[in-house]
């Protein structure tokens, strides 16, 4: 999402920097040539507040975006070493408290007590949903008038080009008869992909279908695991396919049968935006929070509790026997381009007169 922000920034004839904690993402590769790149060694966002001091003090921006809670708390920090006239504006993208729900109480307050001491600091705080807002006025103990709700920048021009691409998988194909869901992200917790394989396994009971999740990450042992106790079979051969990240979901989402989001919580879920973007069909889980934003209380696709299998398997269900047309689904995101975001964001950063000349 920052990648699609800093591009529609150059659309509009700003000069970027783009201030580097960890200088490793494939995404960085898809950054506009003009954008300046500025890693901020040591690698933790905390121990580069110094050498962001420094920028600061050299360079003197009119304006710093910190993306996330930690940035912006070294934000706060460097400002004040720097000594400089620098506007600090942060971009909140998910459900804290939600994020926390299962750590001690003495985790929780060493992570909020930094929050309200710093974020007074801060003079504008966006956030990516209302259900985010909400949640980070409770946390920062901040007026809600205070924190401004943005939608994320999700559909770009590219977005057709990409889904239009070759897709390597067979079960994608345009002759295949048999549906076929996607679930995409991280696999960790907070996506809760084991409530997905249970409801699959519960809709496989009554109608033949098939099940691709889309991303990488640590518990990618334990969902394969889940997998084989459900007797779900792996592989192009089986029901179910964990083909890892992608550098373009794009093409394996646009063949999609349905979407699913099964996460335990979210900001504003970018790929469930994309799928009704791309016209596919959806059922997600009304975790904290955008689902409930996104399909409008229900009207745009099926909620259901979280954790819930038994529930998610009856939405999948229902969603296949009656799915909303592709032009009703994108009404929904209307608002989540990629140039009415960017203008949103400049304009919270008091630089809606134009860039300077």
């Amino acid at each position: 999402m920052l990648v699609h922000l800093i591009q529609g920034f150059c659309d509009q004839g700003y000069a970027v920097d783009l201030l580097l904690v960890r200088a490793r993402s494939a995404v960085l590769d898809q950054l506009p040539a003009e954008v300046r790149r500025v890693p901020l060694a040591p690698g933790h966002t905390l121990l580069a507040t110094v050498a962001l001091a420094r920028w600061l003090r050299r360079e003197r921006p009119p304006v710093l975006l910190a993306v996330k809670d930690r940035a912006g708390r070294a934000a706060v920090m460097a400002r004040a070493l720097a000594r400089t006239e620098t506007r600090l504006v942060l971009r909140l993208g998910t459900h804290l408290s939600a994020a926390l729900s299962g750590r001690s109480r003495l985790q929780r307050w060493l992570r909020l007590l930094p929050i309200r001491l710093l974020y007074p600091g801060i003079e504008r705080i966006i956030a990516v949903s209302g259900g985010v807002a909400e949640d980070s006025a409770r946390i920062t103990r901040r007026s809600r008038s205070q924190i401004r709700v943005i939608r994320n920048p999700v559909i770009t021009p590219a977005l057709a080009d990409l889904a239009a691409a070759p897709c390597p998988h067979p079960w994608l194909d345009e002759r295949a008869s048999i549906p076929t869901l996607i679930g995409a992200g991280r696999l960790q917790r907070q996506k809760d992909f084991p409530t997905l394989l249970r409801a699959f396994r519960l809709v496989r009971r009554q109608r033949d279908c098939r099940l691709i999740i889309l991303g990488e990450g640590r518990g990618r042992s334990a969902l394969e695991s889940l997998a084989q106790s459900l007797d779900l079979r792996l592989g192009a051969d089986g029901d179910l396919e964990l083909p890892g990240f992608q550098s373009n979901p794009y093409c394996w989402l646009a063949r999609a049968d349905l979407f699913v989001l099964s996460s335990a919580w979210e900001g504003s879920p970018n790929v469930l935006t994309e799928a009704l973007a791309l016209g596919i069909p959806a059922v997600a889980t009304d975790c904290p929070s955008g689902p409930r934003e996104l399909l409008a209380d229900g009207r745009f696709g099926a909620l259901v509790p979280v954790g819930d299998s038994e529930a998610l398997a009856a939405a999948i269900l229902q969603t296949l026997a009656a799915p909303l047309s592709a032009n009703r689904l994108q009404q929904a995101v209307a608002d989540y381009t990629q140039a009415a975001s960017a203008s949103a964001y400049l304009h919270a950063m008091g630089l809606e007169t134009g860039p300077p000349r």
